[in-house]
């Protein structure tokens, strides 16, 4: 079984790149699923060992094309291509091949809060996937990303000139993951599946304050870099204002210390550490 193949789906996106590069870094042969197999990226992977594969996150025939023969598979849905509805569909498709190819073990990247009725609808689309899942009959395991660190790069030519916008207080902890320390404990789920079988993991790396991230930006980058409280009421799209609205609520809720003494031998990147790497290059 071990020389049989890992399927990652959407292995061009940030979170697919993480989970390949963490199960090539530990020498297993990972099959990856893309859109485009001429893509670039596509042919990256291609040229570090990945059969790459072409399909869609919505097209079950093409996925259950992907994983026959495989010992797992890392899935992934997205609504911010065509929607919550959309992103369902895709996990409908995703567990139906499964399904219908008996994966061993479906190692599902759904998100932290998804579980507390958040009203937040890319956090609902993805409850209503985890339940479909843990109601079927794949071996899975769930996994609930925190914020990424690298969201605030969206706003890095801000920060570059001084000012982090976050629709937080300064004093408000919010709990971040590096996506490579989320590549690098899926990679481990996935390779050592029976530990974690019908589990659901949330993942945090550090929960830093907008005060304390402005503080490490300024660090990395030479120069000062201020918090500035965005209001609410600016958040002009509905998802993205109810997601702030919940993290200026009841948030997130990953037992960070227990979650790292639980799991000592992932990095668990601090936000310092990260902005260091992020910006050192532009200062």
């Amino acid at each position: 079984m071990v020389d049989e193949p890992i399927l990652v789906l959407a292995a061009t996106g940030g979170q697919g790149r993480a989970v390949t590069d963490a199960l090539l870094g530990r020498g297993a042969p990972v099959r990856a699923l893309v859109r485009d197999t001429g893509h670039r990226r596509a042919r990256e992977l291609a040229d570090r060992g990945v059969d790459v594969v072409a399909g869609s996150l919505g097209d079950r025939t093409s996925l259950a094309a992907a994983m026959n023969g495989v010992r797992g598979v890392f899935a992934f849905t997205t609504p911010f291509e065509a929607g919550v509805e959309a992103e369902v569909a895709q996990g409908r498709a995703i567990l139906a091949a499964a399904s219908e190819k008996r994966v061993p073990h479906l190692v599902f990247s759904s998100v932290a809060g998804a579980d507390q009725d958040s009203g937040v609808p890319h956090f609902e689309s993805k409850a209503r996937i985890e339940q479909e899942l843990a109601s079927g009959d794949v071996p899975y395991t769930i996994l609930g990303p925190t914020y990424f660190f690298d969201n605030a790069l969206g706003g890095a030519e801000r920060i570059r000139t001084g000012i982090l916008d976050l629709p937080l207080p300064a004093d408000r902890p919010l709990q971040q993951l590096a996506r490579p320390d989320l590549g690098a404990f899926a990679a481990e789920v996935l390779l050592s599946p029976a530990a974690y079988t019908e589990r659901r993991i949330e993942l945090a790396g550090d929960a830093p304050t907008p005060a304390q991230m402005a503080a490490a930006l300024s660090a990395a980058l030479g120069h000062e870099v201020r918090h500035e409280q965005v209001p609410l009421e600016a958040i002009e799209s509905p998802d993205m204002h109810a997601m702030w609205t919940f993290l200026n609520g009841p948030g997130y809720r990953v037992d960070v210390p227990a979650l790292h003494a639980a799991a000592p031998h992932i990095h668990w990147t601090r936000f310092a550490d990260w902005a260091g790497d992020a910006f050192a290059a532009v200062r």
